[in-house]
């Protein structure tokens, strides 16, 4: 059977909220039968996204807010 897993990619430093987050993707491992395929990423979060969608203004793509807004985009 497949399985979800949240993994952290990144620790960087956040404007929005004064400190470091960590940014996790959403990954699903394929099944023991079918070790040749590669995992598949379906999402993506920050570490303080619920704290940030509680505010009064949306704030960025990792917190489900904003999607036109990345913060992290290199």
């Amino acid at each position: 059977m497949a399985e979800k897993r949240w993994y952290p990619i990144k620790t960087q430093y956040c404007k929005h909220v004064g400190g470091d987050v960590q940014l996790e993707v959403h990954v699903v491992l394929p099944a023991e039968y079918l070790p040749d395929q590669p995992p598949r990423v379906i999402g993506h979060r920050c570490s303080h996204g619920l704290q940030c969608s509680l505010l009064t203004h949306p704030s960025c793509t990792w917190a489900g807010t904003n999607p036109n807004f990345d913060p992290f985009a290199e």
